[in-house]
């Protein structure tokens, strides 16, 4: 992230941010290859993709009808392998990174300024899953999270080695709640979580030892048939899907062609 890094400036202050600390508000792709990936999700999930217009940095956005949702870039040697990251609104980014230290996370980007975009991190929780807190300067409210909204996030699901430890350290960090439980056999639980009286997502244990620990994050489509199809024919793999989920819908898991991992979740049509 040396890129963002050269373009710090002063702190930006601490004043509350229109979406409620502990939002998701914005998600990112690392790529290898951004124009390849560009197009990949623009066939699966129909995004429009634009330049950010950011100086010194190649940073794309991934915009959906009605809201920009997201943002592409190109990855260093220094960043992790091609992955999706979500950006979790924080009142304030230095007081949350240090918090997430005390606690036994790690920093892999520490508090850093994009000029007239705002204050962000990329840090890890105590088991190793890679996320970004973020103060954004804008007034205006991310929509990015909508879990009623093809083209935007609809579902962030947290597949970790500790589950019980792994709710406590988010409870603790952004104010969630648990919600139900859905029992998954020798799985354990699937622990929906709440925030502000909505429910965002879930956590859950890995299937086995050697899945990696992660964030995976469901992005809205209007046909999930035809979604899946357009994964199969622009070279990404299902690996899971499509399942029925609780309200009638469809969810599928995937990894795009530069071994990125991500959800679909829509009807069938």
């Amino acid at each position: 992230m040396s890129e963002l890094a050269d373009t710090a400036t002063k702190p930006t202050g601490t004043k509350p941010g229109p979406n409620p600390h502990g939002s998701f508000i914005w998600y990112e792709l690392l790529a290898t290859d951004p124009d390849a990936a560009a197009d990949f999700y623009g066939k699966v999930v129909g995004w429009k993709t634009r330049d950010s217009g950011q100086p010194g940095i190649d940073y794309r956005l991934f915009s959906a009808p009605d809201a920009d949702i997201g943002g592409l870039m190109k990855r260093s040697e220094a960043m992790p392998p091609p992955v999706w990251l979500g950006y979790i609104g924080v009142d304030d980014v230095d007081a949350a990174v240090a918090k997430i230290k005390q606690v036994g996370g790690d920093v892999h980007l520490p508090p850093t300024d994009i000029p007239n975009v705002g204050r962000f991190a990329m840090v890890a929780d105590p088991q190793g899953v890679v996320f970004y807190v973020m103060r954004g300067d804008g007034e205006e409210a991310s929509t990015a999270f909508a879990g009623m909204t093809p083209g935007h996030c609809r579902w962030n699901e947290l597949v970790t080695s500790d589950q019980a430890a792994a709710l406590d350290f988010y409870i603790d960090q952004f104010g969630w709640e648990k919600g139900d439980a859905m029992p998954m056999g020798e799985a354990g639980d699937y622990r929906f979580i709440d925030h502000h009286g909505e429910m965002i997502g879930a956590v859950m244990n890995r299937m086995d030892g050697k899945q990696r620990p992660m964030w995976n994050y469901y992005f809205g489509v209007p046909d999930i048939d035809k979604a899946a199809e357009a994964v199969r024919a622009n070279g990404g793999t299902i690996t899971f899907g499509p399942q029925e989920i609780p309200g009638g819908e469809y969810a599928v898991n995937a990894v795009d062609p530069q071994g990125a991992a991500f959800g679909l979740v829509g009807p069938k049509i």
